[in-house]
């Protein structure tokens, strides 16, 4: 249960060379953004901490932690969503999830290319 202490207190959307990232396009969303990653870090642990939880059960905590982005979805540029999917995908490591069904894809392009 380190690994998602460790994630939330790591400062968030910074300037990431290995990612190409250059930093969060709009300074005064940093606290939001990293608030909401932070939840669903949280919302992980929690199902973590169950010992039993599915995959499905996973994909539904990163759909709705996806969907709380939506009153600030507009004024995230590209690289600023980009980064918040890269957020999600370390969660998905920390528990062994390989797919997020789709959700991070319909987060980056508005629907799922593989499907």
């Amino acid at each position: 249960m380190t690994k998602f202490e460790e994630f939330k207190n790591k400062e968030k959307f910074l300037i990431d060379d290995k990612l190409f990232y250059p930093g969060i396009s709009d300074p005064t969303l940093k606290p939001i953004l990293t608030e909401k990653i932070n939840f669903v870090a949280d919302d992980f642990r929690k199902l973590a901490d169950k010992g039993i939880a599915t995959e499905k059960e996973y994909q539904d905590v990163i759909k709705n932690g996806l969907d709380s982005f939506a009153e600030i979805y507009l004024q995230l540029d590209t690289e600023d969503r980009e980064r918040v999917c890269s957020y999600f995908e370390e969660l998905m490591d920390i528990v062994g999830l390989e797919s997020s069904d789709g959700h991070l894809n319909n987060f980056m392009y508005g629907f799922d290319p593989s499907k």
